[in-house]
């Protein structure tokens, strides 16, 4: 063989191999990326050829399926009562790809799954139509309800969580909006989807409850209280605090204002009761920037690695301030943020006597012939405070509730504990502020259902009319009666 055709056989053989090891490298070391994009329209295809699963909630499915006229995408998503459960359920639309639950549990809903190879390996034997599986959730029907109609026409959240074992028992956000209207391609639903795109004034689509931080207000005063108590900057809540009127802010000429009198040397149950910001900001920065954040992050602030299985913004607090801002920050002021679900985690602490179980809202996983292949266990996220801090924590929340301005939170001859909170924001205040409403139910066995909720605004309210107590406080009021009133 002379040299040229040498040449021009090697050049084949190089190109022949590149070809092999190109076709190579896609079937099996990018085969699962490309089976799975988004783009890849056999996905689809596949995604909608046969009926969804369901998503369940007390024993009942909250989505569905319908037959389409379409041959490539055969079944379209439908919601039941869509608007109220989007922020758990999240969309599966054929144009505009999956969230939330929809998406992290896909496999099991579409029946793709390898957890599923079984099931469908005896279909491809019996003949029978390929299913999906069934995502059962923590959710309690008659909450997520109370929720969803005490924020009504309020743009605000809640959440809700079972303190023992972290289940998220409601998750409520509003303005909301229909997945189902946009779960098919037409142009109708190309509208829906540009719609609520559009709509930034109201933000629909925003999970509030996960994926929203706020400051948090005079409700972050049941934190500051519990670290004082832990790291002994004081010992007994009935005893008088040696606070001055006014009392500066550290290294400033700035006094701390109290929107309430009485606030001199006020023990710390009398200054939970009426909301002391001197009191708590004095606390705050007595415990010192660095434990406040110890304590801070042992409730959940600063992880930004929550999920539920939904991923949970993370809330916060200041790890570099400075010592006044320290003492702004434990009055819920500052910096300080934190979505919902962060403040329904303190309360649950609290409530469960300083345990902090891992929040949760998928129980379990079925196969299409309901069979459990998967079900989700209790798991304890840490010991922020101790028993003895927790108790007495609580013993303040119940006197808010019995004695101060949460009064509105009672429920019969129910025990329950809660704090009010009015968070100022904007630059110098001009924006209407949030309402806040953390609280608990108590009952013989402990406490079933701890509550957050924040109402950001109300049309129908006047601005010196915006309290926790007044706007935040019924709505909690109506979501532990209805977890209370489902255990009868």
């Amino acid at each position: 063989m002379n040299k040229p055709l040498r040449h021009i056989a090697i050049f084949c053989g190089l190109l022949v191999l590149a070809l092999l090891i190109r076709a190579n490298w896609l079937q099996y070391v990018e085969a699962e990326e490309l089976n799975t994009h988004d783009r890849n329209r056999r996905v689809l295809i596949d995604r909608y050829a046969s009926e969804r699963g369901n998503i369940i909630v007390d024993g009942k499915p909250i989505t569905g399926s319908v037959k389409t006229d379409d041959t490539d995408y055969v079944y379209k998503r439908t919601y039941v009562n869509g608007p109220m459960w989007a922020p758990v359920t999240g969309y599966a639309s054929q144009a505009f790809g999956a969230n939330q639950i929809e998406k992290l549990e896909d496999g099991i809903l579409t029946g793709n799954s390898d957890q599923l190879f079984f099931d469908n390996t005896m279909a491809m034997f019996t003949g029978d139509q390929k299913k999906g599986g069934n995502v059962v959730t923590t959710l309690n029907g008659a909450a997520q309800t109370a929720a969803f109609k005490g924020l009504g026409t309020k743009k605000g959240a809640v959440a809700a969580i079972e303190p023992k074992t972290g289940k998220i028992l409601a998750l409520a956000s509003t303005p909301s909006y229909n997945p189902g209207s946009f779960a098919g391609y037409g142009k109708s639903d190309a509208d829906a989807w540009k719609r609520l795109e559009s709509d930034d004034k109201n933000k629909p689509m925003l999970n509030r409850a996960l994926r929203e931080v706020y400051p948090p207000g005079s409700t972050f005063k049941v934190l500051t209280a519990a670290a004082a108590l832990e790291h002994g900057e004081v010992d007994d809540i009935n005893a008088p605090t040696d606070t001055p009127e006014p009392w500066i802010l550290p290294d400033t000429t700035l006094p701390m204002k109290n929107l309430v009198s009485g606030c001199e040397n006020a023990s710390l149950k009398r200054a939970m009761e009426i909301s002391c910001n001197s009191v708590f900001a004095k606390l705050g920065a007595g415990v010192g920037r660095d434990k406040m954040v110890e304590t801070a992050e042992k409730f959940g602030f600063n992880n930004p690695e929550i999920d539920t299985p939904v991923r949970v913004a993370a809330s916060r607090y200041d790890k570099e301030m400075d010592r006044s801002s320290n003492a702004l920050s434990s009055i819920g002021q500052f910096n300080t943020a934190t979505t919902p679900l962060q403040m329904a985690m303190v309360t649950a602490a609290i409530a469960n006597d300083g345990k902090l179980m891992k929040p949760y809202m998928i129980d379990q996983l079925e196969a299409p012939n309901l069979d459990v292949i998967e079900k989700t266990e209790p798991q304890e996220m840490s010991r922020p405070i101790s028993q003895k801090t927790a108790q007495q924590v609580q013993d303040m929340m119940e006197n808010v509730v019995s004695s101060g301005s949460g009064k509105r939170a009672q429920i019969g001859n129910v025990t329950v504990g809660g704090k009010t909170g009015t968070a100022q924001h904007g630059e110098n205040n001009s924006k209407l502020p949030y309402a806040w409403f953390i609280s608990y139910a108590k009952t013989d066995g402990g406490s079933p259902v701890a509550v957050a909720v924040i109402v950001e605004s109300d049309d129908s309210v006047a601005r010196d009319d915006i309290t926790g107590g007044g706007l935040a406080a019924p709505i909690a009021r109506d979501v532990m009666k209805a977890v209370l009133d489902s255990k009868e």
